[in-house]
């Protein structure tokens, strides 16, 4: 697949598509994930959100568990909906770590 025969669908996305193609071509390149950041000393060096100290296996397990995101964001008042965004594109994208640090941190 060339630049030249992807053009033409690109130009046909939506803005929203856009970011969103952008922020993934971004996350592929740079191996980095939008909003999610890993700290020497901070959850044990976990992913967490950026701006708090919740780890993503954290949120990830309650949406295991059939929370809503509204319960989810009411319980965790720091929260912004679009952490959980990032936070779903980083658990669906990191499936075995996030199932390593569930069952570490609860003890299964």
């Amino acid at each position: 697949m060339s630049m030249q025969s992807i053009e033409p669908q690109i130009s046909r996305l939506s803005r929203a598509e856009k970011a969103e193609l952008l922020q993934r071509l971004a996350r592929e390149v740079g191996n980095a994930w939008a909003g999610i950041e890993k700290t020497a000393g901070v959850s044990g060096g976990e992913a967490c959100i950026v701006r708090t100290r919740i780890p993503v296996w954290t949120l990830e397990n309650y949406r295991r568990l059939g929370w809503m995101e509204s319960a989810i964001l009411e319980n965790f008042p720091s929260l912004r909906a679009v952490d959980l965004v990032n936070a779903w594109a980083y658990a669906d994208a990191h499936v075995e770590e996030m199932d390593k640090a569930i069952n570490a941190n609860l003890g299964a």
